[in-house]
C-alpha cells in the first residue's frame, strides 16, 4: 500500500478518535444538566410552598388584628349600652354586636383553616427537603464521577494530539491540506474503505478502473462519486 495513503488512513483513525469523546462529554454535561434541572425543580417547589406559607402567616395576622379591633368594639358596645335611653338605639347596637360577633367568629374560622393548611404545606416542605438534600448528594456524586472521566478522557486525547502532531510534521504538506479540505466537509469519513467495490462513505459502487487503481494502491485515490479518499483494507485486497 502506498506509504502516504497507509498514514492518511492512521491520521483519519486518530481524527475519529479524538472526535469520538465529543459525544461521550456531550453526554456527560447532558446528564448533569438534567440533574440540576431536578434540583432547580425541587427547589422551586420549596420556594413556592414557602412563599404560600408566608402569604397564610400574613392573612392570620392580618385577622388577628381584626380580632382585636373587633374585641375592643364590642368593649364600646357594652359601655353604650348601659347608657341607652331608647328601644331603638338599643337594637342599633345588637346589630352592631351581632356583626362584629360574626365577623369575629369568621376571623378565627379563617385563623384556623388557614393555620392547619401552613402544617400541611409545613410536612410537604420537609419532604421536598429531603428530596433536594438527595439530589444534592447524588449531583456531588455525579459531578465526582463526571470530573473523573473527563480528565481521563483529557488525557487520552492529550495523547492523540501529541501523536497526531507527530504524524502531521513528516507529512506532505500538499497530502495534508488536501486531507483536511475533504475532511471539512465528510468530518470523520474522509478516508474510507472500500466494501464491495463500494465507498463506504457514499455508499456509491465505483467503476472497475477506478478499483483496479485502488487496488493497485499506487497513488491516493478518490471516490469518483463523493470525492472521498478511498482505500481497500487488507483483507480485501488479499481475497
Amino acid at each position: 500500500m502506498n506509504k502516504n495513503l497507509k498514514e492518511l488512513i492512521a491520521l483519519s483513525q486518530i481524527d475519529k478518535e479524538i472526535d469520538d469523546f465529543n459525544p461521550l462529554l456531550e453526554a456527560i454535561e447532558k446528564k448533569l444538566k438534567k440533574s440540576q434541572e431536578k434540583i432547580d425543580s425541587v427547589q422551586s417547589d420549596i420556594n413556592a410552598v414557602k412563599n404560600s406559607i408566608d402569604e397564610n402567616v400574613t392573612k392570620i395576622k392580618i385577622y388577628e388584628e381584626q380580632i382585636v379591633t373587633l374585641s375592643e368594639q364590642l368593649k364600646s358596645i357594652t359601655k353604650k349600652s348601659k347608657d341607652v335611653s331608647t328601644e331603638k338605639e338599643m337594637k342599633a347596637l345588637s346589630l352592631e354586636e351581632d356583626i362584629a360577633k360574626e365577623k369575629i367568629s369568621f376571623a378565627n374560622e379563617e385563623i384556623e383553616r388557614l393555620g392547619k393548611i401552613n402544617e400541611k404545606k409545613a410536612a410537604s416542605l420537609e419532604d421536598f427537603n429531603k428530596d433536594l438534600e438527595a439530589l444534592i448528594e447524588s449531583q456531588k456524586e455525579s459531578v465526582d464521577s463526571a470530573n473523573a472521566t473527563k480528565s481521563e478522557i483529557e488525557e487520552k486525547k492529550s495523547t492523540l494530539f501529541a501523536t497526531r502532531e507527530e504524524k502531521i510534521n513528516s507529512f506532505d504538506q500538499k497530502i495534508l491540506s488536501f486531507y483536511e479540505k475533504i475532511r471539512n466537509w465528510a468530518g470523520n469519513t474522509a478516508v474510507v474503505p472500500l466494501k464491495k467495490q463500494a465507498c463506504h462513505g457514499c455508499f456509491m459502487k465505483i467503476s472497475d478502473k477506478s478499483y483496479s487503481d485502488v487496488i493497485k494502491s499506487e497513488e491516493i485515490v478518490t471516490c469518483p462519486h463523493c470525492g472521498r479518499i478511498v482505500y481497500i483494507e487488507s483483507e480485501s485486497a488479499e481475497s
